[in-house]
C-alpha cells in the first residue's frame, strides 16, 4: 500500500509539472505578452485635462494599449466606451509618428 502511495504521488507531482509547463509554453506564444503600445497623448481622453498639470495622473494597460487618464474616476467613463478613448489615443499615435 505504501507503495501504491508513492507512486500516486509522483503521478500526480508529474500531472502537477505537466500542466504548469505547458502553461508556461501558451503564455509565452501569446501575443499579449508583447510590451503595451505607449499612450502618445498628452491629455485625459475623458476629460481633456493635461496629464502634466496632475499630481497623479492614473495609468493602465487595456487590450496591449497603455492608457492614460487625469484620476480614477475618469476609469468608470472609460470603462464605459473604451472604442471612443482608445481612438484618442490611436490618432495621438498617428499625429506624433507625422
Amino acid at each position: 500500500m505504501k507503495l501504491f502511495n508513492q507512486i500516486s504521488q509522483l503521478m500526480i507531482c508529474g500531472l502537477v509539472l505537466g500542466v504548469v509547463m505547458l502553461a508556461s509554453t501558451a503564455m509565452a506564444a501569446d501575443p499579449t505578452n508583447a510590451p503595451p503600445k505607449p499612450d502618445l497623448l498628452t491629455t485625459c481622453p475623458v476629460c481633456g485635462d493635461k496629464l502634466a498639470d496632475k499630481a497623479h495622473p492614473y495609468f493602465f494597460i487595456y487590450k496591449g494599449q497603455e492608457v492614460g487618464l487625469c484620476c480614477k474616476d475618469c476609469r468608470k467613463a472609460f470603462d464605459k466606451d473604451p472604442a471612443k478613448y482608445l481612438k484618442q489615443i490611436r490618432e495621438a499615435d498617428k499625429k506624433a509618428k507625422n
